[in-house]
């Protein structure tokens, strides 16, 4: 009787050191779930960086392995939501992670929702843990770049060169790039009827100057192109273009006119004032016929002058049985239109 309890107390020893042994193996964890633990994502582009709603583009994301010396396998990276749809193929295979190793996830997206900021899910999963769940924000703002004229002429003239100086502002949050101002409109000549201005920075603006030429009263068409990402936006403008007295432009006015007679020769002085509100370019007074020039001073130039400032003349000519000569003044503007205009 002895022999079998001593057996039996040994057979209890060794199940109940069997149990604690099957308890313990239990709980520990194996080393590829602490190995997919500091499995992180280190790094989320959008492009573009800020969509407008409808814009397609690309969401990758980056995953890092932060062991140093254990690689992971990784498999199904998913991207979940219900206004960033995935358009590309999934990635449902497996893919080793070395240590220390980053692993890029590219997904082609189409955005639908309004403006707002919105959170879809990236999740990836591990073959011995857990999934890895990560909330990639992204925006949507339909904030377009802004045309803005600077300055422009009061009214034209038929045939008469004007510059329009306009400005393009990009006040989204992210660039964008390839924009493009087209300038048309009947019956007009435009230089250059195209300008490119390539890519506009975040808050930055950007100057597009050009000039108009309009044979008739018309409608000037502006049109902003631009990309955001691969997908193409615009902006229009319609400026009318209408005949008449531009108020701003250059006016020189004669005044103080005296007359010489020196042995048949005559001597004009005066002044030129420019009453205008531009600067008035090469200023010229010539006597006209039947006026015959005569040296030293057949015509007169007096030079650039602005607006209020002054300058003096002195024309010199012949003249034959008559008691007036008409004076021509001539100027440019700052587009090199050639302006006219005669005192009796």
């Amino acid at each position: 009787m002895k022999s079998i309890r001593f057996i039996s107390l040994i057979g209890l020893i060794l199940l109940a050191s069997g149990m604690v042994g099957f308890v313990a193996a239990d709980f520990t964890t194996p080393e590829s779930i602490i190995a997919a633990d500091k499995v992180y994502v280190s790094g989320v582009s959008y492009d573009p960086a800020v969509f407008f709603s409808g814009d397609k583009g690309t969401l990758t994301v980056d995953i890092t392995n932060g062991n140093t010396d254990t690689g992971v396998n990784v498999n199904h990276a998913v991207l979940s939501s219900d206004t960033v749809k995935t358009t590309s193929s999934p990635f449902d295979y497996s893919i080793s992670v070395g240590p220390a190793q980053k692993q890029s996830f590219t997904f082609s997206v189409a955005v639908n929702g309004l403006e707002g900021t919105y959170f879809p899910t990236f999740s990836l999963s591990f073959r011995d843990s857990d999934s890895l769940f990560y909330r990639a924000m992204v925006k949507i703002d339909n904030t377009p770049l802004v045309l803005t004229i600077l300055d422009k002429p009061d009214a034209y003239s038929q045939g008469k060169k004007k510059t329009i100086y306009a400005q393009v502002a990009n006040p989204r949050e992210n660039a964008v790039k390839n924009v493009i101002l087209n300038i048309s409109g009947t019956g007009v000549t435009t230089t250059p009827s195209r300008v490119f201005v390539g890519k506009i920075e975040s808050g930055a603006t950007v100057p597009v100057n050009f000039s108009v030429s309009a044979d008739q009263p018309t409608t000037l068409h502006l049109v902003l192109n631009y990309d955001n990402g691969d997908n193409p936006h615009s902006v229009n403008m319609d400026l009318p273009i209408t005949f008449g007295n531009d108020k701003k432009q250059a006016n020189p006015v004669i005044s103080n006119v005296q007359v010489k007679n020196d042995l048949g020769t005559y001597h004009i002085t005066g002044d030129v004032n420019n009453a205008g509100l531009e600067t008035a370019n090469t200023v010229m007074v010539t006597a006209l016929s039947p006026a015959i020039p005569q040296d030293p001073y057949k015509a007169y130039v007096v030079g650039a002058l602005k607006p209020d400032d002054f300058g003096s003349f002195e024309v010199t000519f012949s003249a034959i049985n008559t008691e007036n000569v008409p004076l021509q003044l001539s100027y440019k503007d700052a587009d090199g239109n050639v302006y006219n205009s005669v005192r009796m």
